[in-house]
């Protein structure tokens, strides 16, 4: 049996985000700046997959800007906006939990001369909102926030946050990483406050290598990317037209009936957090039912290391995360762990399991049939 628990890292693609590829990539090909037939089909994707995505976020079109994922959003929406508002401030707040995609943009901009503010979380991962009022000051320009932590599945109090921010100062911007929130929840940037709100399509079913940024239309924002013009001068280069119509497709299906589809998520978090609890020396860092996002659960398992059991788990079939999968290439301590204030003897010790629309509670039982015989093999194997 296999089962398939890291669909955080990324999803397998729905059937028909499959077929609008190919029929992308096969018929409909053409270039969507050119003129004739060919590049006007192609053109009707990019801005149908607009007013998709608008809709289900129920802003503007012409507020979403398509790029290549969650890091190119997280980049633009950064470095951007900083770089383009710098004569008001060079103060940005941020949190000690965020993606490397975030984390890392923001030590390239504390590079250029601005000065960066990294909040703490509670023991739940939840940002700490005395210490944003405190933060706050007239040099800030820019927060940022994830919507979901990526690892423990903590959701952030999104309108608290902006409310805070704009009765301080309307003008500092909140940009929102929600790449692991789109799709799992309904968003509102309107109501909520939020400025900027990086998405990517392949944590929905979608394609990997496209996005989107929102980007309000009162943003002052500049491009990333220069070149032809494309997308009104925000991001330059021939669009990614299979991308784009995948992703378009991704968010539809995403969103219909969501919440049933959300229901079975939180079903099969709330079932492996039972099962989990059934095993010695397991540790739940996630929270059941709508506490925390639907889809994510992190464990640690004493006795032994996160990587080792990562492996062992790998050749049963069973594929799970040790961490964000854009970083585990590069070990180092979680900072989300470090921040919710796990044990220390558990930081090495941690696993996520992330649930997509494919899992079912078969899955889940096989999981925990192969962790009760390979953990006290292992437990043994690390005594030693």
């Amino acid at each position: 049996m296999e089962a398939y628990f890291d669909n955080s890292a990324t999803t397998k693609v729905l059937e028909p985000v499959k077929d609008i590829v190919i029929k992308t990539m096969m018929e409909d090909y053409g270039n969507p700046s050119a003129k004739h037939k060919k590049g006007l089909i192609a053109e009707r994707y990019i801005k149908e997959a607009a007013e998709v995505i608008a809709g289900t976020l129920k802003v503007e079109p012409k507020e979403i800007i398509f790029t290549s994922g969650g890091s190119e959003s997280n980049n633009m929406a950064l470095i951007e906006t900083a770089m383009a508002n710098k004569r008001a401030g060079n103060h940005i707040i941020s949190t000690g939990i965020e993606h490397p995609s975030v984390y890392n943009t923001l030590t390239f901009l504390e590079e250029q001369g601005f000065r960066v503010t990294y909040l703490s979380v509670d023991k739940l991962g939840h940002v700490d909102l005395e210490e944003l009022k405190e933060a706050i000051c007239s040099e800030t320009i820019l927060v940022s926030t994830m919507y979901v932590n990526n690892e423990i599945g903590a959701v952030e109090p999104i309108a608290e946050i902006a409310k805070i921010i704009k009765e301080k100062n309307k003008e500092i911007l909140l940009h929102v990483d929600a790449i692991q929130a789109y799709g799992k929840f309904i968003i509102r940037p309107k109501r909520q406050g939020i400025d900027l709100l990086s998405v990517s399509a392949h944590k929905i079913h979608g394609p990997k290598g496209v996005g989107f940024l929102y980007v309000d239309k009162r943003v002052k924002i500049r491009p990333l990317i220069y070149g032809g013009g494309q997308q009104r001068g925000m991001r330059s280069g021939t669009e990614n037209v299979p991308g784009i119509a995948g992703l378009m497709i991704a968010a539809k299906i995403m969103y219909q009936d969501h919440s049933s589809k959300i229901e079975a998520l939180i079903e099969l978090k709330d079932y492996l957090i039972t099962r989990l609890s059934e095993l010695e020396g397991v540790t739940i860092n996630s929270l059941k039912g709508n506490l925390s996002a639907p889809q994510i659960v992190s464990a640690s398992f004493a006795g032994t290391r996160s990587e080792v059991l990562l492996h062992a788990l790998e050749e049963k079939g069973v594929y799970v995360s040790s961490g964000s999968a854009c970083s585990s290439r590069h070990p180092m301590v979680s900072g989300t762990l470090r921040g919710i204030g796990i044990k220390p003897e558990l930081l090495d010790s941690t696993l996520r399991f992330s649930f997509g629309i494919y899992n079912t509670r078969e899955e889940i039982d096989y999981c925990i049939d192969m962790l009760k015989e390979l953990l006290p093999v292992l437990r043994r194997y690390q005594r030693g």
